[in-house]
């Protein structure tokens, strides 16, 4: 496929596409500051510098690509910002303006307590711990998760519980619009890989898909 990947120097991103050019994928990393990727990414992948921001500015490097992945988020959650409501606004108006389809938002399952939850999370941990301390970064994603859904596009929500930076395993699990049962936490590398799935997935469009390790 021929992807490109917003928020590619972050945790997750940069995962996606390492993934993505080991499965001999066409990857165009857009971002603010080529430097910050590593050097292996740089020489393989169609990077591109642009203000994710403004629609005109990445309209180009999303044209005429299979899909187009975004895993950008906030540094830190327990400050307000928009800057997933912002960016996914953005890339939206320029997919519209490209005549592209696919899109795949990374959210979080921490948002939302329900299906597919023990107790001790659904009512507990959800609710009392992670939503009064991650508020602000979770109204964000939420906003983002509305605009991504009356989009009109071919679109797809990933929700991953706690990302870690070990190793991985290679597997996961997921359900489709519901949590994933005990899903406490997920590797970068495997959520790398459940995006690219789902990206290549045409049962998944216009659905959530929650992903666990």
């Amino acid at each position: 496929m021929r992807l490109t990947v917003f928020g590619a120097t972050g945790g997750t991103g940069v995962q996606v596409v390492r993934r993505a050019l080991d499965a001999g994928h066409e990857v165009t990393a857009v971002v603010r500051d080529p430097a910050a990727l590593p050097g292996e990414i740089r020489a393989c992948a169609d990077v591109v510098r642009a203000d994710v921001m403004d629609p005109a500015a990445i309209e180009e490097a999303v044209k005429g690509r299979d899909a187009v992945v975004t895993a950008i988020g906030t540094r830190d959650g327990r400050r307000p910002t928009s800057v997933c409501s912002t960016s996914t606004g953005s890339i939206i108006a320029a997919l519209r303006a490209a005549g592209a389809e696919r899109f795949v938002l990374t959210s979080a399952s921490g948002l939302h307590a329900g299906p597919g939850d023990d107790p001790l999370t659904r009512f507990v941990v959800k609710p009392l711990v992670l939503g009064p301390l991650l508020k602000h970064a979770f109204a964000d994603m939420r906003a983002a998760e509305a605009l991504t859904r009356d989009c009109g596009l071919a679109w797809t929500i990933v929700r991953p519980p706690r990302l870690t930076d070990g190793p991985g395993n290679g597997r996961y699990r997921r359900a489709l619009d519901r949590n994933v049962l005990g899903g406490a936490s997920i590797a970068r590398t495997d959520l790398a890989t459940a995006l690219l799935d789902v990206t290549g997935d045409p049962s998944t469009i216009g659905h959530v898909v929650s992903v666990a390790g």
